[in-house]
């Protein structure tokens, strides 16, 4: 057998399906040298953009497999390239044998997110479409699902590139007074920069505000439920779920460990912790638990103290929300079915029954209130929190350019960087070091 060529950097090969069995499964090669490659394990180049049903070879003319082969010429392609997509049986040995065949063909494994990535440094997306394209694949709900598919159509980059339009008209106004300071232009009264600024510094708010909401989406809000033994935080847990997550008994201390269930609320995911009741113990295993406990706390976003309704906050509850670290809290009632109270909200403050289901609308929408959650809608769009980070500083450099407007430099260098900190988002200005950590996140074939 003659040696196999060597392998080509700019020609890359991954499985693109999910691991395990299938009805079908995907092999994707991208790369200028696809038609040499395609002509070997096909037999022939397929026409462009036509799905042509062909056999998959291996180096003696043998059939590893037989499926779908479509074929793209660049640049009409995901990646900008030349692509080949073979879809066979989604068995996983038999899409291995295929892309074993690929690499013999002088193809390398594609790195995590390498098609996507290609894909961006070729102008097909920009980074925020890019990284649309896995959160679309991570989405745990509708809701992000459709707001990820919002980004990757473009209306995330569309409201960036307005304001960074709008950026560009202020700085060419502003650069033409310092270049032609005989002119004696008033700029502030006669070019209305003020004016034109506000208009920015509106915009801006209405993306960051979306961009939470996508954040939110994605990411979810971390609950932590703490109390004291015994006080219903496994039954509100399982409430919370739907389901019997956590074992509920009347023995004080059955909870030892932190038990996690993920929920979603109107669509937004809930990440709901149970703990072990926070307590003075000599029992070694439960000393761990509790030391778990506290640790959750600290990554948490909201902690639910759950106390009996009975007596409410008493000395030890008191006890426990000093040590409290700084976190959303909410004080939870329970039991409302044995003190005969009605469910209510006041302020941070809930009255329901986890053995019941008696006032857990309440705690639901107050979670929602807490997270910051508002009904979005068709507007809003996945985003990340490096996307809030620039949409942050973005602000801040417009507050700065705003209080600097007596000096036409510093008001010009501010507004630079404002625009500067939002091309950050769509990948215009982006370091190469933080494109590999975005792609290295991503699934290997896509």
């Amino acid at each position: 057998m003659a040696n196999p060529p060597p392998a080509r950097p700019d020609l890359i090969a991954a499985i693109a399906t999910a691991p395990g069995r299938g009805g079908v499964g995907v092999v994707r090669v991208s790369g200028a040298e696809v038609a040499p490659l395609a002509a070997a394990i096909l037999g022939r180049v397929p026409e462009a953009r036509h799905a042509t049903y062909s056999r998959f070879l291996d180096s003696r003319g043998e059939v590893l497999d037989e499926g779908i082969a479509l074929y793209f010429a660049a640049p009409h392609s995901f990646t900008g390239e030349h692509v080949l997509e073979l879809q066979g049986h989604g068995g996983p040995v038999v899409l291995n044998l295929i892309l074993q065949r690929c690499i013999e063909l002088g193809a390398r494994l594609a790195d995590p997110g390498e098609f996507s990535r290609r894909a961006f440094l070729n102008g097909k997306l920009d980074l925020a479409q890019a990284e649309a394209v896995a959160d679309l694949i991570d989405a745990a709900s509708t809701e992000a699902a459709r707001s990820a598919v919002r980004s990757l159509s473009g209306a995330f980059s569309a409201h960036i590139a307005e304001l960074v339009e709008s950026l560009t008209r202020l700085r060419m106004l502003v650069e033409a007074t310092l270049d032609f300071p005989e002119e004696e232009i008033d700029f502030l009264r006669d070019a209305d920069a003020f004016g034109r600024l506000d208009a920015i510094d509106t915009s801006l708010a209405a993306v960051r505000g979306q961009a939470k909401q996508g954040v939110l989406l994605r990411e979810g809000l971390t609950v932590v439920l703490i109390g004291q033994p015994n006080v219903g935080k496994s039954s509100l847990l399982n409430q919370l779920a739907g389901f019997e997550a956590a074992i509920v008994t009347e023995i004080a201390g059955t909870t030892r460990d932190t038990v996690r269930e993920a929920i979603q609320i109107q669509g937004v995911p809930l990440h709901i912790i149970d703990t072990a009741g926070l307590r003075e113990t000599d029992d070694a295993v439960e000393k761990i638990g509790i030391a778990r406990t506290w640790a959750a706390l600290e990554r948490a976003d909201v902690a639910l103290l759950l106390v009996d309704a009975a007596h409410g906050v008493g000395e030890r509850e008191a006890a426990i929300l000093q040590r409290l670290p700084q976190v959303a809290q909410l004080t939870i009632h329970n039991k409302i079915d044995v003190s005969l109270d009605a469910p209510r909200v006041a302020g941070d403050e809930i009255w329901l029954s986890a053995k019941t289901g008696a006032g857990m609308p309440l705690l639901r929408d107050k979670l929602l209130e807490v997270a910051g959650w508002q009904a979005a809608g068709e507007g809003a769009f996945m985003a990340r929190a490096r996307h809030l980070d620039a949409l942050k500083r973005a602000a801040a450099h417009l507050t700065a350019a705003r209080a600097a407007a007596a000096q036409l430099e510093l008001f010009a260098e501010e507004l630079r960087l404002a625009q500067s900190a939002l091309s950050e988002i769509t990948g215009e200005f982006t370091a190469d070091d933080l494109l590999g950590e975005i792609f290295s996140k991503f699934c290997i074939g896509k």
